[in-house]
């Protein structure tokens, strides 16, 4: 769907003599004129740019809380002395002269798919404030809130076969992943399952009330419809009636169609899917009642299934990477089922016809210091790091940037995170100058700055 210019409702860009005859009878619902030729003022300032669908038609954001160590995983330091380097050796990839760390077996065998920038540079070491500021691509501000990127997306294309705009996996409440001064509209469709659960995992809220019929679920939609109707010409503010309504529209379309069902219900899968998406297997090193290997593959295997149903955004999470004890014993732990879901991930959309226009992101808030701690561990270290990205329209096989001997700094190539979301943007075909206006007609851009990083770009 193409994207309108967002704002206050009911602006348009020429005035009717109609609308001036109208103004005076505004101030009755709480906007005098004086406030509407503000708000005038305020659009004619606001820098809009239409969105239309870029090279990434989809993103699959895997968001890994706690912060992945790139020494054990994207970025390893063979040379570097062994209280730098960690405790692993090195993958081999098929790219000549790029190892990933010995955790990444099946991502190093898929190396040549991937695009990972391995000089990132944040400037917060602190958990929620770093989250926010990686899914939003804003640092933390205490006078207004961000939306995320899915739901600056969801906002600016909208829902698509009728699924949601913004889907989460298993749900996702993390500092940075709402919707901001945005409409809660705009928020994502929590599943309220793990697909791990496999046959008993539910989608919430994609089945009919018990002994209700197609039938009369749709006479309830009506009803309520000519009620909301109703209740709009009473109510001088209808933002929340139109919210829930968007909502009961959403859930009433998504009840009704077959193929949104089929969607979500990864049961379809054949056994031989599942299990190389590491259903099942891992299990031997569960600790706390988690099943690592299942939940890692079979959330993104979800997310396949859902982005070739159509859904634009989807956010899964998992693990907890928040290692300052023990790095082996962790890594060992997680590793094996998030690498092997990844490069299942990766493999399956490209044998689908889909990496091209799916971009992949594995998230996380920062890295870890360059120096293994007293307790076996690396705590946070924000100055440089490695995020891993495929598809959407990047280059493959390529490895940008990196940090020094020491993983400290960046050696060369820094990568702000601003102009990462800039590119992650403009692959999907969103300007990230563009600005959205906040509550008090205050037009904010949708990054602060960020500039396209044309090398990544195929």
């Amino acid at each position: 769907m193409a994207s309108q210019r967002h704002g206050c409702s009911g602006y348009r860009s020429t005035t009717s003599r109609r609308d001036f005859i109208r103004v005076g009878s505004l101030a009755m619902g709480g906007l005098t004129l004086g406030h509407f030729l503000g708000l005038k003022s305020a659009h004619a300032d606001q820098k809009w740019f239409e969105s239309k669908e870029g090279k990434a038609k989809s993103v699959i954001q895997i968001v890994c809380g706690g912060g992945i160590s790139a020494q054990e995983a994207w970025n390893p330091k063979p040379e570097a002395p062994l209280e730098y380097r960690g405790p692993f050796g090195v993958a081999k990839t098929p790219i000549p002269g790029v190892v990933l760390s010995e955790t990444m077996q099946q991502c190093a065998k898929i190396a040549d798919k991937l695009c990972v920038v391995r000089s990132v540079v944040g400037s917060i070491p602190d958990h929620g404030l770093a989250m926010y500021h990686m899914l939003s691509g804003h640092k933390p501000s205490t006078a207004i809130k961000h939306p995320s990127v899915g739901s600056v997306v969801n906002h600016e294309f909208g829902s698509r076969n009728n699924l949601p705009g913004y889907i989460s996996v298993p749900g996702i409440n993390l500092d940075g992943s709402g919707t901001g001064y945005l409409s809660p509209k705009y928020g994502s469709f929590s599943v309220g399952g793990d697909p791990a659960g496999d046959k008993s995992f539910q989608v919430r809220d994609m089945r009919l009330p018990g002994g209700l019929s197609d039938k009369e679920f749709s006479r309830r939609q009506s009803l309520r419809e000519i009620v909301n109707g109703e209740f709009r010409k009473l109510e001088a503010d209808t933002q929340r009636l139109d919210t829930m309504d968007s909502f009961y529209r959403q859930a009433y379309q998504m009840i009704s169609s077959e193929k949104v069902r089929e969607a979500f219900d990864v049961s379809k899968e054949p056994e031989s899917i599942k299990k190389a998406y590491g259903h099942g297997q891992f299990l031997e090193r569960v600790t706390y009642g988690d099943s690592y290997g299942s939940k890692a593959g079979m959330r993104m295997l979800l997310a396949r299934r859902l982005v070739e149903a159509g859904a634009r955004f989807v956010t899964l999470t998992y693990g907890d990477w928040d290692t300052h004890t023990r790095i082996r014993e962790n890594y060992e732990m997680r590793m094996p089922a998030l690498d092997n879901a990844i490069a299942a991930l990766i493999n399956d959309l490209e044998q689908r016809g889909m990496l091209d226009s799916t971009l992949v992101w594995v998230a996380s808030e920062f890295g870890r210091t360059p120096k293994i701690n007293a307790s076996a561990g690396r705590d946070h270290w924000s100055r440089v790091f490695s995020i891993a990205m495929a598809g959407g329209g990047l280059k493959k096989g390529l490895f940008y940037g990196d940090s020094d001997a020491t993983s400290s700094e960046p050696s060369n190539s820094a990568v702000p995170l601003r102009d990462l979301h800039a590119t992650m943007y403009s692959l999907l075909g969103i300007n990230s100058n563009k600005e959205l206006m906040a509550a008090g007609d205050r037009p904010i851009e949708i990054v602060d700055g960020g500039k396209v990083i044309k090398d990544l770009i195929a």
